[in-house]
């Protein structure tokens, strides 16, 4: 069976489904350490939580692939990671709820600062406030000039120095590369086709970065753009269609939200850091089947290389664990994305651990939460795709297979 079929068994059931993501959950040892983030953490409820259910290891996309968040969050939710692939830009629009059309093509866009040669000095552009954000899209808005081409373009702001840009036209087609080189020192890179569907989208899309140069000339540190994750928006089968779960997803950062709104969950806003996090699931527990919470901190101080604060991070989440339990979900899964170890400062490749737990799941004999722990539980080493088989057969939703 197909990992992306077994919807076929889904049966309605009223039993709670909690997904608990801490994002960059995955570590590895740092010289000197001890050991991994997970392993120098102290976590005594999720060691317990550990010791009463099945662990494992998860490969997001495959043995070996590094993931982005888009599409490790994918196969979360049991879309497969690969078919349901979609760019970035649309993932950040959707998280800001931006009202789609099918004529959009979406790309992300990162503010940055380049040198009078136009190379780049600073992919993030000082992390601008989310306030000068809003100014500077409202600038290029006002000043840009329609391409002939296009019926309406359209910029908006998302956070800090993250905005989109829509490109909206019939016909379009969004199959380019990034201009980001991630990193600096060099040019920003010539938009390109990647098929000869999207050939003529871009002189469009240079004709937009033309004019933002000379738009944002003046700015001190956001004087130039990067354009990531082109895509041309479709719709997803959602949650409920495909599993029969009426979902909410508990969210602080807007790409999160927008995979959640792309698969047709519910979306908490005014989601402010983990407490509020943990407060909004108990106090919206009643009305839900399914639960995604989703953990920023974790990815950060990961991608900040700082381990003390990832531990610090684990340790916190670790202490909420069991007002989670005594709700009392039908299904507890905690587990992350992707690893992002503080070692690299980036999303690896390294598997994730993950503990399920269910009052029917065959208990296995692993007593720590952790990398070299969880791989010798019940559940192995999988891909991520199917986590969300096993959490539907733990919650009593699938059927049984044949006759």
């Amino acid at each position: 069976m197909k990992s992306h079929h077994f919807e076929e068994l889904v049966i309605e059931n009223t039993t709670k489904i909690i997904f608990l993501i801490m994002d960059g959950l995955g570590g590895v040892e740092m010289p000197g350490s001890g050991g991994t983030e997970l392993q120098v953490a102290c976590t005594p409820h999720l060691d317990r939580l550990a010791s009463d259910g099945i662990c494992g290891l998860l490969d997001p996309i495959a043995p070996g692939i590094t993931p982005g968040s888009g599409p490790a969050h994918f196969g979360l939710f049991g879309y497969d990671p690969v078919e349901y692939n979609i760019g970035r830009g649309v993932l950040e629009a959707a998280g800001i709820d931006f009202p789609f059309t099918p004529d959009d093509v979406v790309a992300r866009i990162n503010f940055c600062t380049v040198a009078d040669d136009g190379t780049i000095t600073d992919r993030r552009a000082g992390r601008i406030t989310s306030e000068e954000n809003v100014s500077i899209c409202k600038k290029i808005q006002e000043s840009i000039k329609k391409h002939p081409r296009l019926d309406e373009i359209i910029i908006e702001p998302v956070k800090e120095h993250r905005a989109v840009v829509v490109f909206r036209g019939k016909g379009l087609q969004g199959d380019l590369d990034d201009t980001d080189p991630q990193k600096t020192g060099v040019r920003p890179l010539e938009p390109k086709a990647r098929n000869q569907q999207s050939v003529e989208t871009v002189p469009i899309v240079s004709d937009f970065i033309s004019q933002v140069a000379d738009i944002l000339s003046d700015e001190p540190k956001a004087n130039m753009l990067l354009l990531r994750g082109f895509a041309k928006y479709h719709r997803f089968p959602s949650m409920f269609e495909r599993f029969k779960l009426k979902s909410l997803a508990i969210a602080a950062y807007p790409m999160y939200k927008g995979i959640a709104r792309l698969l047709g969950m519910e979306v908490l806003e005014g989601m402010t850091d983990i407490a509020s996090e943990f407060k909004a699931l108990e106090d919206n527990y009643a009305n839900y089947d399914f639960f995604f919470i989703h953990i920023k901190p974790t990815d950060s101080r990961g991608e900040d290389g700082d381990f003390e604060a990832k531990v610090k991070v684990i340790e916190e989440v670790d202490s909420y664990i069991p007002a989670v339990q005594k709700l009392s979900p039908g299904v507890l899964v905690v587990t992350g994305d992707h690893s992002t170890p503080a070692l690299l400062k980036s999303h690896s490749w390294h598997p994730v651990p993950v503990v399920l737990y269910s009052q029917c799941c065959r208990k296995d004999a692993v007593t720590h939460f952790d990398e070299l722990s969880c791989i010798n539980g019940g559940i192995g080493r999988m891909e991520t795709v199917f986590l969300m088989s096993i959490a539907l057969a733990n919650a009593d939703r699938l059927a049984k297979f044949g006759a």
